[in-house]
């Protein structure tokens, strides 16, 4: 098997500069608290901004900061100036232990001289160990389909069409693609998981997700491809074309009943 080099992230410690966003809004120590206040409330999704005097940063300001203050007042009476900063070199899985105990939803990322030159947030933090989990899935399928099918595989990380998938699973919950939809609209989607078996592509894992983006007019999805060297007839294409499944457009999405899990787990609290 020659696993592409995606697979490696699930062993090896991937570092802040990998997840991190570069593109930093920041505010400046003098502006007023209004002007900040203002650029919270027209923001998209933003609690907060650190506070930077040219590319240093000095502090961090936070909405709650906000709230009481005198809206004349300038920001460096009221931001957080002993603030918790992360390194660009610095393991995620570190930057998700200081982010968990402090109770911070973002953390400042800044070079050796003190620079900003990003920011974490706990959302990056939940997407790196989603792509780190993804690739071990599909090495199993891998080995899987290779011992299955006496086939070599390769795997490949690229963007699919959705209208070319065969889905292997006929029914989706109504209930579970709202947090799919959440996850997509937050850039927390789990790629999907497909295999190339002489050019159609089976989806293998991520049915839900696709529904999800088929219902907000999403028409590409990134994915782990896994390519076989030769044309096997797999079991779950048999079952496909046993259910009528040729495209997304034939999974049901099961409006009177929750998932299993959450029906069973209601069963215990009645």
């Amino acid at each position: 098997m020659n696993g592409g080099s995606d697979l490696t992230l699930g062993t090896r410690r991937a570092k802040v500069k990998e997840y991190m966003t570069r593109d930093v809004a920041t505010v400046s120590p003098d502006d007023s608290v209004r002007e900040v206040a203002q650029k919270v409330a027209e923001s998209d999704g933003h609690n907060g901004f650190p506070v930077t005097d040219g590319r240093t940063v000095v502090g961090f300001v936070s909405a709650s900061d906000l709230l009481l203050a005198d809206p004349d007042a300038p920001l460096f009476t009221v931001m957080t100036d002993d603030i918790i900063v992360a390194h660009p070199e610095m393991n995620v899985t570190d930057a998700a232990r200081v982010i968990l105990r402090s109770g911070i939803q973002k953390l400042p990322v800044v070079d050796d001289a003190g620079n900003l030159v990003g920011i974490i947030s706990n959302t990056d933090v939940v997407r790196s160990h989603i792509e780190r989990a993804t690739p071990e899935k599909v090495g199993k399928l891998m080995r899987t389909l290779e011992e299955i099918h006496g086939v070599s595989t390769d795997e490949e990380r690229r963007t699919v069409d959705l209208g070319s998938l065969t889905p292997t699973q006929g029914r989706v919950y109504a209930d579970e693609l709202e947090g799919r939809h959440y996850e997509l609209e937050r850039g927390l989607a789990e790629p999907l998981v497909v295999i190339d078996n002489d050019g159609s592509l089976v989806l293998a894992d991520g049915h839900h997700r696709v529904m999800a983006a088929d219902r907000a007019d999403i028409d590409e999805m990134d994915a782990y491809v896994i390519c076989i060297d030769e044309p096997v007839e797999l079991g779950m294409q048999k079952t496909a074309r046993k259910e009528g499944l040729a495209s997304i457009g034939d999974i049901e999405v099961v409006d009177y009943a929750r998932h299993p899990l959450v029906e069973t787990t209601k069963r215990f609290q009645n």
